[in-house]
């Protein structure tokens, strides 16, 4: 474990729910995963659609704000690499990882994250949690999950990637957690 948990942090066997609000149930023929770009089209995927990207397997600690890390996760999804790609943008070019990605939720929750923090292989849009489909519990049916950030976020219930070339603190960031959330650096206020 020598390296691997962050100061301040303690791990658990278990998977703790935390939640600001009720938990979505979006029936899979509902669902829509969005790339909107700041100029351009959109491109949206139906969950069929989604199911279709190629995946992968990812194995990541995760810690959250709360002081909880958990180890040696298993998770099944699409890079966000994969999704700008078949969005027609180019995750190395420098003007796409100058912008911002505003991940944007099921039951009107929002996270910012700069864009360079979700590209080269750093973030995933999970669906399949330890060999079994995500739970809605744990932001299933699809999550962000961005592990060397704090839990917060990876979004639960995500539906889209907004880019902007403006900082929009979240929902969470707006209520005084901090903008960027590195656990490393135990950012989980501002200020910290």
């Amino acid at each position: 474990m020598e390296g691997r948990v962050p100061p301040g942090q303690y791990v658990t066997l278990g998977f703790p729910v935390l939640s600001a609000g009720p938990t979505p149930h979006t029936p899979l023929d509902e669902w829509s995963f969005s790339i909107d770009p700041q100029e351009g089209e959109s491109t949206q995927w139906s969950w069929p659609s989604f199911q279709e990207l190629p995946t992968q397997e990812f194995v990541v600690d995760i810690h959250c704000v709360t002081k909880w890390s958990k180890l040696d996760t298993r998770w099944e999804g699409v890079m966000i690499d994969t999704l700008l790609e078949r969005a027609g943008l180019d995750p190395s070019d420098p003007s796409v990882q100058g912008q911002f990605g505003v991940a944007y939720c099921d039951g009107g929750y929002t996270t910012n994250i700069p864009v360079n923090d979700l590209v080269g292989g750093k973030a995933f849009v999970a669906y399949r949690f330890d060999g079994a489909p995500l739970a809605p519990e744990h932001g299933g049916p699809a999550r962000l999950v961005v592990p060397h950030l704090y839990f917060w976020k990876s979004a639960k219930w995500i539906r889209g990637l907004r880019l902007t070339p403006v900082d929009m603190p979240g929902f969470w960031e707006s209520l005084g957690y901090h903008n960027y959330g590195d656990p490393w650096r135990e950012q989980r206020y501002q200020g910290d």
